[in-house]
C-alpha cells in the first residue's frame, strides 16, 4: 500500500528477471525458473497491493457520497420544519 511496498514489489520483480535471464544465458534451467518464478512473486504482490488501494479508495469515495446524502437529507428535514404548516 505504501511506497515502501511498491519498491520491495518492483525490486524482487527486477532481480526475478534478472536472475531468469542469467539462467537463461547459463542454460541453467533451474535459475531461469527461480527467477521468473520470484518475478511473477513480485507482480502478484504488487497486484495485491493495488487491489488493496483501489479497495480503499473505493471505501472512502462511498463515506464521503454517504455523507453527501445524509447533509442533503438533513436540508430537506430542515426545510420542512421551517415551513409553516398549511
Amino acid at each position: 500500500m505504501g511506497i515502501g511496498d511498491d519498491i520491495k514489489n518492483k525490486a524482487q520483480e527486477t532481480v526475478g528477471a534478472a536472475k531468469a535471464n542469467l539462467g537463461d544465458a547459463l542454460d541453467n534451467e533451474r535459475m531461469e525458473a527461480e527467477g521468473r518464478a520470484q518475478q511473477a512473486e513480485g507482480k502478484l504482490r504488487q497486484a495485491g497491493e493495488d487491489i488493496k488501494d483501489a479497495a480503499h479508495k473505493a471505501a472512502d469515495d462511498a463515506e464521503h457520497k454517504a455523507d453527501g446524502v445524509r447533509d442533503a437529507a438533513r436540508d430537506v428535514v430542515d426545510d420542512i420544519d421551517r415551513k409553516p404548516n398549511h
